[in-house]
């Protein structure tokens, strides 16, 4: 395993060394320490490598991922895992506002809390909290998945496109063109193979789904006020 300690490289030394295994990959197993709160920690990692950030992660920690394994042993700050790609990302405690933003595909998964906007502008990815999501959480979400093993704040879906939401808590508010939706075999299989991937012992049964109605698509002069 290579050992990098940031407090004696550079963020941008790490994350060069980090990119550079995609010309060369002599190294799959990464660990960084000395790490307090940096930001921009292993962002547009391009091969299928595993780093592990010893300590609490600043702004945008694994942004741009694709294909790498990354897991954070503390919290992490605003936008983790903000447009990736592939791969996957593990929080072991809780993350800041707009986690997994935009983000394409992979896994995200975060084991304690999630501030607002978790999921925002969702395109892909699924990602799973383990405790509660904050208000504003998949607003514009497309594509991809959210499951909430806690509760969920105001506000949950808000002008959602496709994302599949599970809650297993309680929600505070739904989101405009957000509402409660049957769950089917179909979506308790999903949410099962999803809880088995991200290593979470949940009762799927437990959990609630919500979706879009679909009535902002497009555009209706009765429903002005909610686009």
């Amino acid at each position: 395993m290579k050992v990098i300690d940031i407090e004696k490289a550079s963020v941008r030394e790490l994350n060069q060394a980090l990119h550079d295994q995609h010309v060369e990959c002599t190294e799959r197993e990464w660990e960084v320490t000395g790490v307090k709160g940096d930001h921009n920690l292993a962002v547009g990692l391009d091969e299928a490598i595993s780093v592990h950030i010893k300590g609490h992660a600043g702004y945008y920690c694994a942004g741009m991922n694709k294909k790498a394994n990354i897991v954070v042993h503390g919290n992490a700050g605003q936008g983790v895992a903000e447009n990736m790609m592939s791969g996957s990302v593990r929080v072991v405690g809780d993350a800041s506002q707009s986690a997994g933003a935009t983000a394409h595909g992979g896994l995200l998964v975060i084991e304690g809390n999630a501030g607002a906007r978790c999921g925002i502008s969702l395109k892909g990815a699924d990602i799973v909290v383990k405790g509660n999501v904050g208000h504003m959480s998949c607003f514009m979400a497309q594509a991809g998945t959210l499951v909430v093993c806690g509760d969920a704040g105001d506000a949950l879906g808000d002008s959602l496109y496709e994302t599949h939401i599970y809650v297993k808590g309680s929600v505070k508010s739904l989101g405009a063109d957000c509402v409660e939706k049957e769950m089917r075999a179909e979506h308790v299989q999903e949410l099962t193979d999803l809880l088995n991937r991200a290593g979470v012992d949940e009762d799927p049964a437990a959990f609630k789904r919500y979706g879009s109605a679909r009535n902002l698509y497009n555009f209706k002069v009765d429903n002005a006020s909610a686009y």
